[in-house]
């Protein structure tokens, strides 16, 4: 055991090897089934910053090749029906000058024979994303544009001159009319997202399209209606199908399910109710179908809800306003839906008892099948075309993402997806992985995962580090590279996850025990865990310590002032005085239903707001934030700071004056655990203090 000092052996066991290992984030099947476009996050060369690149993967095995080189990176994989890929990058165009380089991503296309990538579509503000219709190739785009630019077939020239004139002028301000202001880590406008199609003649001059010719608006004066909504264009290419944002924080804020015409830009409005959000469309491959997820918000009544609708194209045959609900018997929270081939089936993900297995409704009977059977938690879900095969990432506590292919055929049903290879797996771990189960005092049980340390034993005990995931509906189920207890077990440490009330996975009842009831009900279920996994004879009871970011940061500062069991709690982005926080944060309108106006409703907030118990804070703890953390304000830990200092509570404050929620840089991630692996090799395992060197 060499808890506190890295043992040696993997990549864990060196912050350096740790951040240089290539992250698989994406998938997307060509069309001929016979590859995937991974999108993969590498270091750059000053190992400064991550790039992504375009990596081929092969579906029926051997080595991945990487497609794409710059110093910009590329991202957003999508393929034409002839095989050629597009992407985003920022890389500067071979015939534009320098002048023109690198401010914002343009769209880009590979050929499918291999040979020069070139761009086909370039945007004053840039190219967020692109769609293809399945059948005709037709491709829509996503661009920020000025609410000032003049109407199409100007629209883009306009814009670029509005963006000069702002830039000459040294203009920085933003008007807003409405909700939201910003998002995550952004200022949100002036600029407002609108969708362009793309004429096919671009796709067909090799020497460079006009500037901004074929390039046509479909969604003139959007507000703030398509702000990170996905959308998707219907296979013969004359819609576009997307969540619209319909803003109103005196009231119900909510997205509707729309159609837009292609030819005309005209709107029609397929789902809307108030008390629904309907996102994530996707069209089945014939073209009659839409499927998209229905999330029912949440009231003072009861938490949200989230399921799977569909609808004809047309927007008939939605039982309702509503859409008619695939999966009304699955007690889950389903998510990416993928159509089979054959439009008869829909495919989807959802959280089930601390995995996220992949499962399959009849669109006829509606009855749902499990289809992998394993412990992984699935993501980007690509049907074959022959659909016998379906291909994902397949990630896990013990697994980073990994390309799979999972066998379709009904006499393989839950054989073992076979994994392909790809960039920076397999990795070893330096240690194991177990299932526990605890009895909370109510008597349900609570399930987590145990990670140990080599060597972990009765004759030497592990030290025990309490990890309790942000959300709060969320599941300890997946890899995470922020947050990855492997990285404690390379140190000596055992690492608890257990999934609390609140956490997704275990039912809607489940997720109501711990609602309205933020603090009590899920300390005293982590607590639970806590107790029975130091009980055993490999956990060394006497010293355990805790961590928690997001929500999991508002339970640290919660238990804080609740418990003394605890040699050291770091809490990162965490939630400290509950009416400031829902003012301002990025989203407060999710919030409000549940904790209802601090002003009238004072009740909630007094009740679950960790900055009441202040005064008895015992335990030493590390506050950590990042200044552009909008989703949890930087405010949070600037309060929580000065109230441990002035009530003379052991603390320190570790400061992110460029990073938001979550830390990003290479070289902000290693100091992040530099400075948590100090602290608790100080108060956990009593070793003297050693401040990071950079620091």
């Amino acid at each position: 055991m060499n808890a506190g000092g890295p043992a040696q052996g993997s990549p864990f066991h060196d912050l350096a090897d740790y951040v240089a290992i290539p992250r698989i984030g994406a998938l997307r099947l060509a069309p001929d089934g016979s590859w995937l476009a991974a999108a993969v996050q590498t270091l750059s060369a000053d190992r400064k910053k991550y790039l992504t690149s375009i990596w081929r993967i092969d579906t029926q095995g051997g080595p991945p090749r990487r497609l794409t080189r710059s110093a910009e990176g590329e991202a957003s994989p999508r393929f034409l029906p002839d095989g050629s890929l597009l992407f985003t990058s920022k890389r500067p165009d071979p015939g534009a000058g320098a002048e023109e380089d690198g401010d914002v991503a343009a769209l880009w296309l590979l050929p499918p024979g291999g040979g020069e990538a070139r761009i086909i579509a370039a945007l004053p503000g840039g190219v967020n994303t692109a769609e293809v219709a399945r059948d005709t190739g037709a491709i829509v785009l996503a661009s920020p544009v000025m609410p000032a630019a003049a109407a199409d077939p100007e629209t883009a020239a306009d814009d670029g001159r509005l963006r000069k004139e702002r830039a000459d002028a040294g203009v920085t301000a933003i008007l807003h009319e409405s909700a939201p202001v910003r998002y995550w880590d952004h200022d949100l406008g002036p600029d407002q997202i609108r969708l362009f199609s793309v004429d096919p003649d671009r796709l067909r001059e090799t020497d460079g399209p006009e500037e901004f010719s074929g390039l046509r608006d479909l969604t003139p004066e959007p507000g703030r209606a398509l702000d990170e909504e996905p959308f998707e264009v219907t296979p013969d290419g004359t819609g576009v199908i997307t969540g619209w944002w319909q803003w109103n924080p005196a009231g119900q804020s909510h997205a509707e399910l729309v159609m837009i015409d292609v030819a005309t830009g005209k709107r029609r409005v397929l789902l809307s109710v108030p008390e629904y959000n309907f996102e994530s469309p996707r069209v089945s491959p014939d073209g009659r179908f839409i499927v998209c997820v229905r999330e029912t918000q949440n009231t003072p009544a009861r938490p949200a809800d989230v399921t799977l609708v569909v609808l004809d194209v047309d927007g008939s045959g939605a039982s309702g306003e509503s859409g008619r609900d695939l999966l009304p018997g699955l007690d889950r929270w389903p998510r990416e839906p993928a159509w089979s081939p054959d439009s008869d089936a829909v495919y989807f993900a959802a959280d089930d008892g601390g995995r996220r297995p992949v499962f399959r409704v009849d669109l006829a009977t509606g009855d749902v099948g499990r289809v992998t059977s394993d412990d992984g938690a699935y993501t980007d879900l690509n049907v074959a075309p022959d659909g016998r095969y379906l291909y994902a990432l397949r990630a896990a506590v013990d697994s980073p993402p990994v390309p799979v292919r999972i066998d379709l055929n009904p006499t393989a049903a839950h054989a073992a997806p076979a994994p392909l290879d790809g960039p920076g797996v397999p990795l070893a771990l330096p240690g194991r992985l177990e299932e526990v189960q605890a009895t909370a005092d109510d008597g349900r049980p609570i399930r987590s995962w145990l990670v140990l340390p080599e060597g972990a034993s009765a004759a030497a005990p592990a030290p025990l580090l309490l990890w309790v995931h942000g959300g709060p509906m969320s599941s300890w189920n997946s890899w995470s590279w922020r947050w990855n207890p492997w990285l404690m077990a390379a140190r000596g440490y055992a690492v608890l996850l257990p999934d609390p009330a609140l956490s997704t996975g275990y039912g809607q009842a489940f997720i109501a025990r711990g609602y309205r009831d933020w603090g009590p009900r899920p300390c005293a279920d982590v607590m639970a865990a806590t107790e029975t996994a130091a009980a055993r004879p490999d956990i060394n009871a006497d010293r355990v310590g805790m961590m928690g970011g997001s929500y999991g940061g508002y339970m640290a500062n919660w238990m804080a002032g609740h418990t003394d069991r605890f040699k050291a709690i770091v809490s990162h982005a965490g939630l400290w005085v509950l009416d400031q926080m829902f003012g301002t944060t990025d989203h407060p309108m999710f919030w409000r239903p549940e904790f209802g106006d601090p002003l009238t409703e004072p009740e909630m907030y007094e009740a679950n707001s960790p900055h009441r118990h202040i005064e008895r804070i015992r335990t030493p703890m590390l506050v950590i934030h990042g200044n552009k953390d909008y989703r949890v304000p930087v405010g949070e830990a600037l309060r929580l700071w000065w109230d441990l200092a002035r009530h003379g509570a052991e603390a320190k404050f570790l400061y992110f004056p460029d990073e938001n929620h979550w830390i990003l840089a290479p070289g902000n991630a290693r100091i992040w655990y530099e400075t948590v692996f100090a602290f608790l090799a100080q108060h956990v395992l009593g070793q003297p203090w050693e401040r990071p060197a950079l620091l």
